[in-house]
């Protein structure tokens, strides 16, 4: 009997420990005291109140707020730190990080090897950074509501969300607003940025050197640009909307093989899209309204397609700086131009005449703006009834060879347009901020 006894008590210790549910009070220390004695697996059940001071995560365990539970880290340092993988906080108010930006200070902070942690339904309120996802693998951002700080200098906020080298990171249906960027993504790839809201920020979303991923269904709004895809590669961009944002609606830099399909840009943004160095990109069925200049191509881009566009009411459709003959059209079908005086003799939805969306003197105005005193004078009117009467005189540029009678519709949910009709007008006092979008070296 000795020997199956023992043999009993060896197995029975040798098993883990059940996880269990550990109701945590709101008293100074409390928390953190918890969280030391927890077991991997355990229930931390948060009851209302305001648990004071930051907290580190060392164990895999949940967080869970029964009621309002609101962790203030006291303005020093990052609020909630997770160090280990598979950790969940979900229902939580994190509140009170403090504001060092070199050390990215944050409302939560998920570092290296902490993998598959998950932060869901929390509210994240007056931090530097909000949820800062710094080197852990797989981590799920879901369903949160960030609002950042309101500093004068937007350059000096932080962002709504910041991936850096954290691939397999998705971020969804969350809710961005104030602050410098919605999402910040840095050195990483494999991500998944979908069904995000972002207000009031400088970007929406910010791409640098990320590559392999995808940004869909994602919402700008009044910001001071949508979406930058720069020095990044092999990015799916679609079904994104930006609604009365200012300078950019999309810009593409020193980004490669992209699919943009689908994005909707109207509002009155400087430049729907802008494609700076650009190449071997897939641009099809995108709507770009109501611009200053609907698309701006620039700096060598190269090998880019572009078909079954819509360019509708923009100042200017294109603004192409360069002398050769490119063709936006592909398999038959090119783009929706409003501005073309189209007929379709045999109703098969191609227009029977060829749109240039730019000419000559379109050229000398872009580099000489003061002859834009000289437009409606007779001898510019016939210069251009001179080029559209003799096309060998036109310079190189964008030839659409197969122009579209109909553009595509993507609506716009009744929720979304009540917010984009309340930033309407919002950047004709020029109140621009300290952000300078176009200055290319300093994002």
């Amino acid at each position: 009997m000795i020997r199956p006894l023992a043999l009993l008590l060896a197995l029975t210790l040798s098993l883990p420990a059940l996880a269990a549910e550990v109701q945590v009070m709101p008293w100074p220390g409390a928390l953190q005291a918890a969280i030391a004695g927890a077991e991997p697996g355990d229930v931390l059940l948060l009851q209302p109140g305001t648990y004071p001071g930051a907290v580190t995560i060392g164990e895999s365990l949940t967080l869970l707020a029964e009621g309002e539970a609101i962790i203030d880290g006291q303005g020093k340092g990052t609020v909630i730190t997770v160090t280990a993988p598979d950790v969940t906080l979900r229902g939580l108010t994190v509140i009170g990080s403090g504001m060092d930006g070199q050390g990215l200070d944050a409302g939560i902070k998920i570092v290296k090897k902490a993998d598959r942690v998950t932060v869901e339904g929390n509210r994240l309120s007056g931090n530097l950074h909000g949820i800062d996802v710094h080197g852990g693998k797989d981590a799920r951002v879901i369903g949160n509501v960030i609002e950042g700080t309101e500093n004068p200098r937007m350059n000096d906020r932080g962002n709504g969300i910041y991936v850096w080298n954290s691939p397999g990171a998705v971020v969804e249906g969350n809710s961005v607003r104030w602050g410098r960027d919605g999402i910040f993504a840095n050195a990483s790839r494999k991500n998944v940025f979908r069904n995000n809201l972002f207000r009031d920020l400088r970007f929406a979303i910010h791409y640098m050197y990320t590559n392999d991923t995808e940004v869909a269904g994602n919402v700008s709004i009044g910001n001071h640009l949508g979406f930058a895809i720069m020095f990044s590669d092999r990015i799916v961009l679609k079904d994104n909307l930006s609604l009365g944002d200012r300078s950019n609606g999309v810009m593409l830099n020193y980004a490669n093989n992209a699919e943009v399909s689908g994005n909707l840009v109207r509002g009155g943004a400087e430049k729907c899209l802008f494609i700076y160095n650009a190449h071997k990109n897939l641009i099809f069925r995108n709507r770009l309204e109501g611009c200053g200049i609907g698309i701006h191509f620039t700096a060598g881009s190269e090998r880019n397609v572009l078909t079954e566009n819509a360019f509708i009411a923009n100042r200017e459709q294109v603004k192409y700086v360069g002398t050769k003959s490119v063709e936006w059209s592909f398999e038959g079908r090119g783009n929706f131009w409003s501005d073309h005086p189209a007929f379709d003799l045999n109703g098969d939805g191609i227009a029977d005449s060829v749109f240039r969306p730019n000419d000559l003197m379109d050229h000398i105005l872009w580099s000489q703006p003061a002859t834009a005193l000289l437009t409606g004078a007779p001898a510019v009117q016939l210069v251009r009834w001179s080029q559209k009467s003799f096309p060998a005189t036109l310079p190189g540029g964008v030839l659409d060879t197969f122009p579209l009678m109909l553009p595509l519709a993507i609506p716009v949910p009744p929720a979304i347009e009540t917010m984009e009709a309340d930033v309407a007008g919002r950047w004709a006092t020029g109140t621009y901020d300290d952000t300078d979008v176009e200055n290319l070296g300093t994002h």
